[in-house]
């Protein structure tokens, strides 16, 4: 049996295959970049269909390749937090709202949770324009066009391509309206969004699985007969991807933004333990929560600095910023994009202080990395606070696999925790199969961590040789 995985991305779509142990598949790998639309009125959005559309064009890359034959299970992960207004047949009324898109606020009159302590326990969540409590009274009031229903980028991709598409109570839990105890729909979380409980999408049962409508199967023949899992909240995914699967290891991952994480196993129904007031809470799936803090800031920012700052590339970038370390003069405040909740910070927050005519480009790089690094060092000493230190770090994502310059800026801010690196940039989809296949304990013992230091080839999917 082989799984095919899906990544649904802020940047990318990535489509790879993998065995039945969740080992990469040599050369079963296919990436299309998609286009994040930004502005400096906070805006960032996605286009539906054509996102569609770069997903359908890797199923399309790996059938040719004949990467699919085997396949028997698709899981995915994919972006919490993105919402788009659609009409009765599913079709878009607008873009995609993705995380990082702040331009929603409370319209006037709009007033909170009666009880916010109690109502961020239940949910995990704030009344905050993050989360669905804030953005779907602001994008009716936008749309132009009566909204008959709203979700999230996954479900409106997944509603295309099957029979039937529920939200699993992951990405649910990302919306802000979920109680996650009782993992059904939060009533005063509903009343803030304008919602009642039946106008939200249906949400999967445990084990749920979906199968390829006809006109799709023809299309991917191969898949014809493969179940899909319940989608997983990407930061979910990274986590299991990362082997950070209990409160002993905790994930800290940059790919386009940047989070530290702890999952902790607590079922349906059970008791949720204390969250701190400053982090989230979000659903893996039945059995496990995850909880932590992101940032609008992570690979997005280095790319940034490495574009606008014409920065050289690869190990001549490495070089000069071994060279030049961190300035001690200057400060930096690496919240361009603005805060994740709870903050409320807006984009274009970023700083630079201390600027003086030796100043460099890389110092510049330089401090921007370091001060998210101890942005990060601070919601990890919160963590540690709520559940008990864990033993080790592990650090994952695209953007540490690319520099081994930052992977060490970490080991020097998170000091002394033992720091470790996850060399597979795709721990979101390699996660999202563990959690499939429901072997999220045997996730502990994933292959790729390494020392921070490890310089072999960073996409160890691609390079993977033939068993």
């Amino acid at each position: 049996m082989d799984i095919l995985a899906l990544d649904l991305g802020t940047s990318s779509v990535r489509g790879l295959v993998l065995d039945a142990d969740a080992v990469p598949r040599p050369g079963a790998l296919a990436r299309r970049k998609v286009h994040l639309v930004t502005g400096d009125d906070g805006s960032g959005t996605l286009d539906g269909p054509r996102y569609l559309a770069c997903l359908m064009e890797c199923l399309d890359e790996l059938a040719a390749g004949g990467h699919l034959r085997d396949v028997e299970l698709v899981a995915t992960s994919a972006q919490w937090h993105s919402v788009l207004p659609l009409s009765a047949d599913g079709a878009p009324l607008g873009p995609v709202l993705t995380w990082m898109d702040t331009r929603p606020e409370a319209l006037p009159g709009a007033g909170g949770p009666a009880d916010p302590d109690a109502f961020h326990a239940r949910t995990g969540a704030w009344w905050h324009r993050c989360y669905w409590t804030m953005r779907l009274p602001w994008l009716r009031e936008h749309c132009g066009t009566p909204v008959t229903r709203f979700g999230g980028l996954v479900e409106y991709a997944l509603g295309v391509l099957l029979d039937e598409a529920p939200m699993s109570v992951s990405m649910a839990s990302g919306t802000g309206l979920l109680d996650l105890r009782r993992l059904e729909w939060d009533a005063e979380a509903c009343e803030l969004a304008g919602v009642r409980p039946e106008d939200l999408p249906a949400l999967a049962p445990q084990r749920w699985r979906g199968r390829l409508r006809v006109e799709y199967a023809q299309r991917w023949p191969q898949l014809t007969d493969a179940r899909w899992a319940a989608p997983v909240g990407d930061g979910a995914a990274s986590n299991v991807g990362s082997g950070c699967v209990d409160p002993s290891r905790a994930a800290i991952t940059v790919g386009t933004s940047a989070a530290v994480r702890l999952l902790q196993a607590v079922p349906a129904g059970a008791e949720l333990p204390p969250l701190p007031e400053q982090l989230w809470r979000y659903r893996v799936d039945h059995e496990h929560v995850v909880t932590g803090a992101a940032y609008s800031s992570g690979g997005n920012l280095f790319a940034w600095a490495a574009r606008e700052l014409r920065l050289p590339p690869g190990a001549e970038l490495e070089a000069a910023l071994a060279r030049a370390g961190a300035s001690r003069t200057l400060r930096a405040n690496p919240r361009l994009g603005g805060d994740r909740p709870p903050g409320v910070t807006p984009a274009g927050s970023g700083e630079l202080r201390g600027l003086s005519f030796g100043t460099t480009a890389v110092d510049i790089l330089a401090v921007l990395m370091t001060e998210m690094c101890g942005l990060v060092a601070q919601d990890l000493a919160l963590l540690e606070a709520g559940v008990g230190e864990p033993a080790e770090v592990v650090l994952g994502g695209g953007a540490m696999a690319a520099s081994a310059w930052w992977r060490a800026a970490f080991v020097e801010a998170l000091a002394p925790r033992p720091v470790r690196h996850q060399r597979n940039p795709e721990i979101g989809a390699t996660g999202a199969a563990l959690v499939a296949l429901g072997r999220i304990a045997e996730a502990a013992h994933v292959g790729g961590i390494g020392r921070t230091d490890d310089r072999d080839a960073p996409n160890t999917v691609a390079a993977r040789p033939p068993r």
